[in-house]
């Protein structure tokens, strides 16, 4: 009799516990599916498609238009440290030369010439971005998702960048005409040019001033795919929460 409760005891237990293992097992079953189900929709890839290239697009709409205002306001450039342009490097040994010499208010007034010429060419890049981003393929769209925090950046950097370089060039020059950079700029390279033994500094302004111009664009722009991408705040439209989440 003892040997038969002893059996019916231990088939009680065995059965409890694969019960509680069963339940464990869909209890982890569901936690997996659960996280799986998270995954798929972040980052948009359970919208349709046709949606996820919608909400890129608006992104790049919105935070190329941003970074556009940004950088065209008055001072844009000069007074943000991260794309302030700077004296020439391959001529800076001018500026310390002509800053010992006691040009120092002509040397800021150089530098923030070139800068208000970086100003008025960001305002042209709207036009070149907007074409740019209605050629964005379903491809692109998926790169650009699956890809890093600056993706979308590096994308319209590959398809406007020559495009940029030639709109921004005849501006960069009219505008230096306009704030007459080369009346700060001659006095600073005649001064230096006239002290012996140094070799004579004549940079290509124009070209130079396009390049960080661009480059300081770009900048900005990482920055505001960064944002809509990490800061649900930015997300300021129901597509762009959809894809990038809310």
């Amino acid at each position: 009799m003892k040997k038969i409760i002893l059996i019916f005891l231990i088939s009680v237990v065995q059965t409890s516990l694969f019960a509680q293992i069963n339940i464990n097992n869909k209890s982890l079953e569901n936690v997996i599916n659960n996280a799986t189900g998270q995954v798929q929709n972040s980052n948009g890839s359970n919208l349709p498609e046709s949606e996820i290239t919608k909400g890129l697009k608006e992104a790049l709409d919105i935070g190329t238009k941003n970074a556009v205002a940004l950088v065209s306001k008055t001072e844009g450039y000069y007074k943000n440290p991260k794309i302030k342009i700077p004296f020439p490097p391959e001529v800076r040994r001018v500026e310390s030369t002509v800053r010992n010499l006691g040009m120092n208010k002509e040397t800021d007034e150089f530098i923030k010439t070139l800068n208000k010429a970086a100003e008025d060419a960001a305002k042209s890049a709207i036009p070149v971005f907007s074409e740019a981003i209605k050629k964005m393929t379903l491809t692109d769209a998926k790169a650009i998702l699956q890809g890093s925090e600056t993706a979308a950046t590096d994308y319209m950097k590959s398809k406007t960048g020559l495009e940029l370089a030639s709109t921004f060039k005849p501006i960069v020059q009219q505008s230096m005409q306009k704030v007459k950079v080369a009346q700060y700029w001659s006095p600073l390279a005649k001064a230096y040019n006239q002290l012996p033994l140094v070799e004579k500094a004549n940079p290509d302004l124009n070209k130079y001033v396009t390049e960080k111009a661009i480059e300081g664009l770009f900048k900005i722009i990482a920055e505001e795919e960064i944002k809509i991408r990490k800061d649900p705040a930015a997300r300021i439209t129901d597509i762009l929460k959809s894809v990038f989440g809310s």
